[in-house]
């Protein structure tokens, strides 16, 4: 790693840092790649960096209609795990969780991976017997759970309100040691610069208007900077995946919603882990700058806002106060929302279409983030190949027609 003497920090910060290299390059868009990337988050440039790196894809586009990080990869909480019910979600998960964990030795680019563990707080017996049930099923894949008591959570989270008289009593909860946090633009920007360093083009401020097709197969986009020829074009646009879907004359099985999170000022430390609750719908983390990081569930309306509604965030703020009311004084600093769309089955769409060539992952709901990698992962291989890997072949197109569903719709808890 290259050294900078007290000089040459001074000496850049007088020139606003107009000498420093930037991470990645900004090129215009060539005539024909082997393949393009509609979206330029985390999924998208996670896609393509695989695509290059386990693959040899390099002549490839990944086309950004805004700028890198400015989308949902931008507008999450952050959290990172693998504990889902379901065998085919789990290991997709579980196999993102793998490479998180070396993502930033990978990449060589620090994400701030963090695992610090996650609880799923369970309020009634039911939320109990639905607890041991998951982390039986994970254990049964290889993942790591637990159960634990409302002693042991006393003990390792003082702040919270074990106390028997509260409207949701805590019983117990599951715990993940592995799952946490990471820093969520810091791996959009860790993937756009390995991407890059391969050979990939990011092209930002480049919305695609229209899929081109000669009958059945794919033969590029039309953008705003041009016509772009590919016989290969992979769409990972979170939020916006049925409208990409209706250039080309599909209808996909899925719902836009706002997801809203809200940002505390900054405390000292108070939370070292990340704590979560189906019943009163909140969750909540510390960053490393102090911030409280809260969220809960979508809005219940469709709509492609970054807002939100009051009502939301009146719900959360009540939801966080019943688990902590040493919080309730706590002043928020901001507030923001993402677009996310959610499959009927709370599980992604990672497919062929029928339209040859044409690929789209989308559909991950709230749980998007913590997918980034794998996401990335087995999204390349199906473009590369033409075929899905093992690990997404569930989560086909097809499965909506076939019935072959994977319900994760509260079978972990709040779905984040």
């Amino acid at each position: 790693m290259k050294k900078y003497s007290a000089f040459s920090l001074v000496r850049n910060a007088i020139s606003h840092n107009r000498r420093w290299r930037e991470a990645w390059r900004s090129p215009e868009p060539r005539p024909e790649y082997d393949a393009i990337i509609v979206g330029g988050g985390g999924h998208g440039l996670a896609t393509a960096y695989y695509l290059a790196k386990e693959h040899g894809v390099r002549n490839v586009a990944v086309l950004e209609k805004g700028w890198i990080g400015g989308g949902n990869t931008g507008r999450n909480t952050t959290i990172v795990r693998s504990n889902y019910l379901w065998t085919e979600a789990s290991l997709l998960y579980e196999h993102s969780m793998k490479l998180w964990e070396g993502l930033s030795q990978d990449l060589n680019y620090n994400v701030m991976f963090s695992q610090r563990g996650v609880y799923n707080l369970g309020h009634t017996l039911q939320d109990m017997r639905d607890i041991e049930r998951r982390v039986n099923a994970n254990r049964l894949n290889g993942i790591d759970a637990e159960v634990v008591s409302a002693e042991q959570i006393r003990k390792d989270i003082p702040f919270i309100n074990t106390s028997p008289d509260a409207r949701y009593p805590i019983l117990g909860a599951s715990l993940q040691r592995r799952a946490g946090v990471a820093r969520h633009d810091a791996v959009a920007w860790g993937f756009a610069r390995a991407a890059d360093k391969l050979g990939v083009d990011i092209i930002e401020q480049c919305e695609v208007t229209a899929i081109n097709r000669d009958g059945g197969t794919v033969t590029g986009v039309e953008t705003t900077r041009g016509t772009i020829r590919s016989p290969k074009v992979g769409v990972v646009v979170a939020g916006n995946a049925s409208v990409l879907a209706a250039m080309a004359g599909l209808r996909l099985p899925i719902e836009s919603h706002p997801l809203q999170a809200l940002v505390s000022e900054p405390l000292k430390p108070v939370i070292d882990t990340v704590i979560m609750s189906n019943a009163v719908h909140g969750y909540i983390s510390q960053s490393d700058k102090g911030e409280l990081v809260i969220g809960a569930g979508i809005d219940a309306y469709n709509g492609y806002g970054q807002r939100g509604s009051f009502p939301t965030i009146e719900h959360t703020m009540q939801a966080i106060i019943e688990l902590f009311p040493v919080l309730s004084r706590v002043r928020m600093l901001r507030q923001w929302g993402g677009i996310v769309d959610v499959c009927p089955d709370a599980c992604p769409i990672i497919s062929k279409t029928p339209v040859g060539g044409l690929y789209f992952n989308c559909g991950w709901g709230t749980g998007g983030f913590k997918a980034t990698p794998g996401s990335g992962w087995v999204f390349a291989h199906t473009i590369a190949q033409d075929r899905p890997h093992e690990l997404n072949a569930p989560f086909d197109l097809e499965r909506f027609t076939t019935g072959a569903l994977i319900d994760e719709h509260g079978a972990a808890a709040v779905a984040h």
